[in-house]
């Protein structure tokens, strides 16, 4: 078993909080057993997430993200608008940049020290159904940008039991196997407010950007929402999603919030 030293930097994004390691050099493989320990609140940093940063031949730099339970999504959207702000500060990039995920090429801009803009993957695979959830039914939405999301427009976020309900959401059978994020979502005039439940965390987050861009899409193909929407999140924070779409098609779209570095620190991985 090899001990390695591994840098890292605490980044919040709009109250979503990341890892972010520097792996450009390659120095380790295994990263879900570290993403387990690295993302425990008790036992090691805490976090909702471990980004890896590497190098790439595509792109400014290589996006991996794992979740608390070791599992590896496509992409994570307030994980890349904090890995994107880390990059520029550490001077791996310029202001505009473009990562590489499993979900494509995001394009970044760091606007200023505190805010972060993405452009996010096209929205696809739009739909709607009724399901049976804890015996009742409830009308869902779902969308995929970048990952799956299944969206509940609620009357008031307050008082929805986004634990049990989103658990039973996020495992039911008709998302089988690989299960859904869950978003619960009340619209108002000028903003909306989304609660979370997040698929790999099992938690509710304080925010989620690809919920928030999963709202956005189904409020416009659903509801008839123009850009911008103005999404609130559980930190009491604002993303703003921005798109540009027509009738029938949807394109263009953009996360746009706050970001900030925490901490950096070292710690001992042993790898093996």
């Amino acid at each position: 078993m090899t001990a390695i030293t591994v840098p890292f930097t605490k980044v919040v994004g709009a109250g979503n909080d990341f890892v972010v390691v520097d792996n450009r050099r390659r120095r380790f493989r295994r990263f879900a057993p570290l993403a387990r320990w690295a993302c425990d609140r008790r036992r090691g940093i805490g976090a909702d997430g471990l980004v890896v940063a590497e190098r790439s031949r595509r792109g400014d730099l290589r996006m991996r993200i794992f979740n608390p339970d070791g599992s590896e999504p496509a992409m994570c959207g307030n994980g890349a608008r904090c890995v994107a702000l880390h990059a520029y500060q550490a001077g791996w990039a310029r202001r505009q940049m473009a990562i590489e995920t499993r979900a494509g090429i995001l394009a970044a801009h760091v606007l200023n020290g505190t805010r972060v803009r993405l452009r996010m993957p096209q929205p696809r695979s739009f739909a709607q159904q009724t399901l049976r959830v804890r015996g009742r039914s409830s009308q869902v939405a779902t969308v995929t940008v970048g990952v799956p999301h299944a969206v509940l427009v609620v009357p008031d976020v307050a008082h929805v039991d986004v634990l049990g309900l989103g658990r039973a959401l996020r495992y039911h059978r008709h998302f089988a196997p690989q299960g859904t994020n869950v978003d619960f979502v009340q619209v108002g005039r000028s903003t909306v407010r989304l609660r979370t439940y997040e698929r790999g965390v099992e938690q509710e987050t304080l925010a989620c950007g690809t919920g928030a861009t999963a709202t956005a899409a189904i409020l416009w193909k659903y509801y008839h929402r123009r850009s911008p929407v103005r999404v609130v999140t559980q930190s009491g924070e604002t993303l703003c999603v921005r798109f540009q779409a027509d009738t029938s098609t949807i394109q263009e779209i953009s996360l746009e919030g706050p970001a900030r570095v925490v901490f950096s620190g070292r710690l001992m991985w042993r790898e093996g």
